[in-house]
C-alpha cells in the first residue's frame, strides 16, 4: 500500500502536523512521521528521502518554518510530490515561511498549502493517491458528503434558533 511521508524539522513543528497524522488515519492511509534538521543533518535528511520510494512513499508532506528549506530540499531529492506546510511562529507569522515555499526554482515544485494547513496537505496527499486508488477515492467522497452535511445541520439549526441563541451554544 502506497505511503506518504510526514517530516518537520523541529520538535516544536509536531502540534501543527500531527493534524496531518491524524486525518491520514482517518483516511486509512499509512504514513511514516520523523524530524529532520535541513539545516543540522542533511546526510540524514538526504539518506530518508532518497530511500521514501524503498519505503513505499508516494508523497511527503514537509512541515517547515521560517528559512523553510525543509520542503525544497525534499523536493529536490524525492522525485514524486512534496507538498510543503508553512508553519506559524516566527516574527513573520509563517509568512516567511510561505515565501520560501512558494519561490522554488523551475524543476523544483512544492505544492503549498495554508499556513499551519497540514489537515489540508494530509486531504491533497490522499487526492493524489486516489488517482490510482479507488478506495481511497471512496473515502474522499464520503468526506466530503460529510462536510456537507455538518454545514447543512448548521444552517438548519441557525434558521431554528436564530443566531442569538447559536451563539450561545459556541
Amino acid at each position: 500500500m502506497a505511503k506518504v511521508g510526514i517530516i518537520m524539522g523541529s520538535d516544536s513543528d509536531l502540534k501543527v502536523m500531527s493534524k496531518a497524522a491524524a486525518q491520514l488515519e482517518e483516511f486509512g492511509i499509512d504514513y511514516e512521521m520523523t524530524i529532520i534538521s535541513a539545516h543540522r543533518e542533511a546526510d540524514v535528511l538526504i539518506d530518508w528521502c532518497t530511500t521514501a520510494p524503498e519505503r513505499g512513499m508516494k508523497v511527503m508532506i514537509a512541515g517547515a518554518g521560517m528559512a523553510a528549506a525543509l520542503p525544497g530540499m525534499c523536493a529536490a531529492l524525492f522525485q514524486l510530490p512534496v507538498i510543503g506546510v508553512p508553519l506559524a511562529g516566527s516574527k513573520l507569522d509563517g509568512m516567511d515561511a510561505v515565501f520560501s515555499i512558494l519561490q522554488m526554482p523551475p524543476g523544483v515544485p512544492v505544492a503549498t498549502v495554508a499556513i499551519d494547513g497540514a489537515k489540508n496537505a494530509a486531504i491533497l496527499a490522499a487526492k493524489m493517491l486516489a488517482m490510482s486508488d479507488p478506495e481511497i477515492l471512496a473515502k474522499l467522497d464520503a468526506y466530503k458528503k460529510d462536510m456537507k452535511e455538518q454545514v447543512q445541520a448548521k444552517a438548519a439549526k441557525l434558521e431554528k434558533v436564530g443566531y442569538e441563541e447559536y451563539l450561545a451554544t459556541k
